[in-house]
């Protein structure tokens, strides 16, 4: 997939709502070779997707082996509002809390004294944290009014064809 195919992607609304959501959902293969899919906080910074995590983390080592995922960040409602995304995993350690994982805890959920509780809470639990960044390489939206899954339109694209068929 092109840059620009991506670039205009993740520019549509739907999309640009989705990258303001708080969680994803990261998948990548295991150091046992089986894969995992976690919810995961996240921040878009307008190029990429930036999730934190503790040093202790069992999925460093599998990202470090295999640095491929899959992101889905999504909607409950119906029909649902889905962002597919692909990439690779940089990892970066940084001493103390990262910025980015004060931004992407759902601060805009807590009060101001829930916020200070929580903040030095972290605080107190986090000497450092890695900074897991994906730059995407291939993006789907799919929101069931423009966009379909792919295997969908494969479908009606065989619908359409039977119908010129039958048609005199």
């Amino acid at each position: 997939m092109q840059p620009s195919e991506i670039t205009e992607i993740l520019n549509r609304p739907i999309s640009r709502e989705l990258l303001a959501r708080d969680l994803t959902r990261l998948a990548y293969v295991a150091e046992d070779g089986t894969p995992r899919a976690v919810p995961i906080a996240f921040f878009w910074n307008g190029s990429e997707i930036v999730m934190c995590t503790p040093r202790n983390a069992p999925k460093l080592p599998a990202l470090r082996e295999n640095p491929a995922v899959a992101l889905t960040i999504d909607t409950e409602e119906h029909p649902p509002k889905i962002l597919l995304l692909r990439g690779r995993a940089e990892l970066v350690f940084a001493e103390g809390i990262l910025e980015e994982f004060l931004r992407m805890n759902g601060s805009h959920v807590m009060t101001a004294e829930q916020r200070v509780t929580w903040e030095a809470e972290v605080r107190s639990l986090y000497d450092g944290m890695f900074r897991i960044v994906v730059t995407p390489t291939w993006a789907k939206l799919i929101d069931f009014e423009t966009t379909l899954p792919t295997a969908v339109e494969e479908l009606v694209r065989q619908r359409e064809e039977r119908k010129g068929r039958l048609e005199p």
